[in-house]
């Protein structure tokens, strides 16, 4: 194969994966998170402000979300707000940041934040990942209904050593029926994605909710004390699949949908 055939078959190889993702066919939500990184004392607030006085009603004018907004109760250290946004086709996630600057009335009404001077900047910076949601629950599930206001959340990620290995045990969540005993034992998930842009990558993330902390640990207890769970467990087809697990605890902003 000569250099120009090698390159044009590379290139094709390269962008075939990500042109099945944007299958319009294809149910999987696409989730884009959005994390911020935060200014202390006074200034902390200018992020959730601007997420609940412009940028929810414009999500929501664009018909996108439910939109999940949520502050940190314990894991990093320096304040931040986690915004989970669900879209429906990749071309909604790849698109979202520039539908928003064409909106006159999101311009507009978020100039003192979008426009913030380098002597007052609004936030330290954002970083910004893409997961694509799992077969065995392609879409968001909101509970800010279900489960009220005094709800919390925990944010986990697994971290893997390989691509292979990550794979194994998203597979476990799926053909293994892992995320069908987190609903069955009270680990409520909110969603469950492959990362495929972000951070310590390969890993998947997921979210999951509960009524309030002590609720929290009883599921995790009936979780590790469940037989279905340790039958799973040791399976050995996913043994060593994961190599790290990081874990937040996040509480809701009062106007998050999710």
């Amino acid at each position: 194969m000569n250099r120009r055939h090698f390159i044009a078959a590379s290139g094709a190889a390269a962008t075939l994966p990500f042109a099945s993702l944007a299958n319009h066919s294809n149910p999987r939500q696409f989730l884009e998170v959005i994390i911020y990184h935060l200014h202390p004392g006074l200034r902390r607030g200018l992020v959730a402000d601007f997420y609940r006085d412009v940028a929810l009603p414009t999500y929501r004018r664009l018909g996108i979300g439910p939109v999940g907004t949520f502050s940190v109760m314990h894991g990093p250290t320096a304040p931040s707000l986690f915004v989970v946004v669900p879209h429906d086709t990749l071309e909604s996630a790849a698109n979202a940041a520039s539908t928003l600057r064409q909106d006159a009335t999101y311009l507009q009404e978020g100039e003192a934040f979008l426009g913030a001077p380098l002597s007052d900047p609004a936030y330290v910076r954002h970083e910004r990942l893409l997961l694509h949601a799992f077969t065995d629950m392609p879409t968001v599930e909101p509970q800010a209904e279900a489960l009220g206001s005094e709800r919390i959340f925990e944010w986990r990620r697994y971290e893997s050593h390989s691509r292979r290995a990550g794979q194994k045990k998203i597979a476990m969540f799926n053909e293994g029926g892992e995320i069908a005993i987190f609903r069955r034992v009270g680990l409520i998930p909110v969603f469950f994605g492959d990362m495929l842009f972000g951070a310590s990558m390969p890993n998947l993330t997921y979210l999951l909710a509960f009524e309030n902390m002590a609720e929290r640990e009883a599921a995790w207890q009936r979780f590790l004390d469940d037989p279905e769970w340790h039958a799973l467990r040791d399976d050995p087809q996913y043994a060593d699949t994961v190599s790290n697990i990081a874990s937040y605890l996040l509480a809701p902003t009062s106007f998050s949908e999710i």
